[in-house]
């Protein structure tokens, strides 16, 4: 199975703050369902953990979403008493240091991804063979992303856990496959 290469549609949201980057995420999580893969792009500190953890409230699985960098995978199962008892767990992989579709397919996320909602950090070029459908998600930092560089040039060890600051982010959507023939309605509190 492998998903179409063109998208769908485009959809171009700002947020100001942490908060409204997490808010997002919530939101989103409201229109997800077991079976969805959802794609996040973005520089170190972006906002794709501020972001997962928002999808992670939303679909009322087990708190303590954090980057899950040196362990590739963490499964955050539903809450039978959160918000949405009998919904999806959330599955969270980083694929930073994945280098091909071949080691995501080591990693066995075909066994979760019926039931579960698959979130994929860093998943763009690695992860579209898994469904005929999914949303990229690009979040494009305002500020920071040369001083990332900057620091990963002069040797510095950068926290992997996206250190999220209140600074402007440009949140792009797009929808893949028959799943998403439109733009989800994510309007809400920011």
């Amino acid at each position: 199975m492998s998903g179409p290469a063109s998208p769908i549609w485009e959809k171009t949201l700002s947020a100001t703050t942490a908060d409204q980057t997490h808010a997002l995420g919530a939101r989103l999580a409201g229109v997800l369902k077991p079976g969805d893969l959802v794609v996040l792009s973005g520089e170190l500190g972006a906002g794709k953990t501020t972001f997962t953890q928002g999808l992670g409230e939303g679909l009322g699985v087990r708190a303590g979403v954090i980057s899950p960098t040196f362990v590739l995978v963490r499964i955050h199962p539903n809450l039978p008493d959160g918000p949405r008892p009998g919904g999806p767990d959330l599955v969270h992989v980083d694929a930073y240091r994945l280098g091909s579709a071949a080691e995501i397919d080591d990693i066995d996320l075909e066994n979760t991804m019926d039931t579960a909602v698959t979130v994929v950090e860093w998943g763009r070029d690695r992860v579209e063979h898994l469904s005929e459908s999914r949303l990229e998600i690009d979040l494009h930092r305002a500020i920071g992303g040369a001083a990332a560089e900057s620091k990963l040039d002069e040797g510095d060890v950068l926290d992997f856990d996206d250190a999220d600051v209140d600074e402007p982010r440009t949140i792009v959507m797009r929808g893949y496959g028959p799943r998403w023939p439109a733009a989800p309605d994510l309007e809400g509190p920011r």
